[in-house]
């Protein structure tokens, strides 16, 4: 027979899976407490029972994720023998795989409605999780970077410029590559540019 602890756990649990999907699909504004609710066949007023606000939830939601993004990047990044073009891709597909849409966007278009203090737990997130583990990517010695880019400016530069992959409407590249190619050629254009200095 299961507890009440079981159940409330079971519920609190339902409530941010089905709060990941739509905030990770819709974004923070797009997603109201009704529609979680709704999700998992419950109330707003027991939902209010587990989270006092959507915010709570939200910063839940991004917490749990950053930290599942930090600990893939860290693993990418610590293969040995690795091409960094081949170690940006695998970073490339695990965000786009933990993310159905844009991170840098989502987590930025999200601070007008938010608290002061949970916009700096979520920039802390994005620092954390998404912008160091980055740069030391973006450190590695076999990388050379453009005279006057740092590590940082690389690792925002990046983030900022992968929106092509999130949607079909600008899509960079053939459309009818497999997801490797069509990553990889975003990936050079970031990494390269696109012309060459003559």
């Amino acid at each position: 027979m299961v507890t009440r602890a079981e159940q409330l756990a079971k519920t609190h649990q339902a409530i941010l899976d089905a709060a990941r999907e739509l905030f990770l699909t819709h974004g923070y504004a797009a997603t109201s407490t009704r529609d979680i609710a709704a999700a998992i066949g419950i109330t707003q007023p027991a939902l209010y029972h587990h989270f006092k606000d959507k915010e709570v939830i939200f910063i839940a939601v991004i917490t749990t994720v950053g930290a599942e993004i930090k600990t893939g990047l860290t693993e990418i990044l610590s293969q040995p023998g690795q091409e960094p073009l081949e170690q940006l891709t695998d970073v490339s597909l695990l965000l786009t795989h933990k993310h159905p849409a844009d991170i840098f966007t989502l987590i930025h278009t999200s601070f007008k409605d938010l608290s002061r203090e949970h916009i700096g737990q979520l920039a802390g997130v994005f620092r954390d999780d998404y912008v160091q583990p980055l740069q030391s990517f973006f450190s590695q010695p076999s990388l050379h970077l453009q005279a006057g880019v740092t590590p940082a400016m690389a690792a925002n530069f990046y983030l900022t410029s992968l929106s092509p992959l999130f949607n079909r409407f600008h899509q960079i590249g053939n459309p009818e590559a497999d997801e490797r190619t069509q990553v990889q050629t975003l990936l050079k254009m970031i990494m390269y540019g696109v012309a060459t200095d003559a």
